[in-house]
């Protein structure tokens, strides 16, 4: 296994972790739009979860969605596809730093750890998956919202969480790429079994050195 590689790739991968924790419970997935308004008296914003909304001098109101089951499909998706992208970039920590080179948790079986490594960049590789389908869905209905000249409610715009989430995506994907390909064994030597060795008796008797060769008991 490469260890610098693999320490690059952790790193990206937590990093990504770190950045859907924060896309998450962001406020700001979808702005109300301000083209074609004359005159702008309050702007809404939206994520998953609540609807907030803004005046002219500042203040915010926020409610919560009052039902799971009145809203749309999609949103109910994304929330999963969030929530899943969570636990998987949780377990490939987990798994990542049992499975490093550096870490005593699986002793010296290195053939073991790649493995572990190799899962934990695949748990990674998946969140990053989750993350990229969940933001890219949402942006997608808010673009066919806008882009609808028949729709007839508040048309929004792309807000900052999903920027976040797509950063913590492409992290996730390259730190899970990345500790995929670490993992590799470096050379087959590693995969040889080391040879047995006694262990060495210790006791009075040492073994006098023959000085004799082979051919003499022929």
């Amino acid at each position: 296994m490469n260890s610098a590689l693999e320490a690059a790739a952790f790193l990206l991968g937590f990093l990504g972790w770190v950045l859907v924790g924060v896309a998450l419970p962001h406020r700001c997935w979808k702005v109300s739009t301000v083209d074609g308004n004359v005159i702008t008296t309050a702007t809404i914003y939206e994520n998953l979860w609540t609807s907030c909304a803004s005046d002219a001098t500042g203040v915010h109101n926020c409610r919560d969605f009052p039902s799971l089951l009145s809203l749309s499909g999609y949103i109910q998706a994304c929330r999963a596809l969030m929530i899943a992208s969570l636990v998987t970039g949780t377990v490939g920590i987990i798994a990542t730093l049992v499975g490093m080179r550096c870490s005593k948790a699986a002793g010296n079986n290195y053939v073991l750890k790649g493995r572990i490594a190799g899962a934990g960049g695949t748990c990674f590789f998946l969140q990053g998956l989750c993350t990229m389908a969940a933001v890219s869905w949402y942006a997608f209905n808010i673009a066919q919202e806008f882009f609808d000249p028949l729709y007839p409610g508040i048309k929004y715009e792309i807000g900052e969480g999903l920027y976040v989430g797509w950063s913590s995506a492409t992290l996730a994907l390259c730190g899970g790429s990345c500790l995929l390909c670490s993992c590799r064994l470096e050379s087959a030597e590693e995969k040889r079994p080391h040879p047995y060795e006694p262990p060495l008796r210790h006791s009075g008797y040492h073994a006098a050195p023959s000085q004799y060769g082979r051919n003499a008991y022929v």
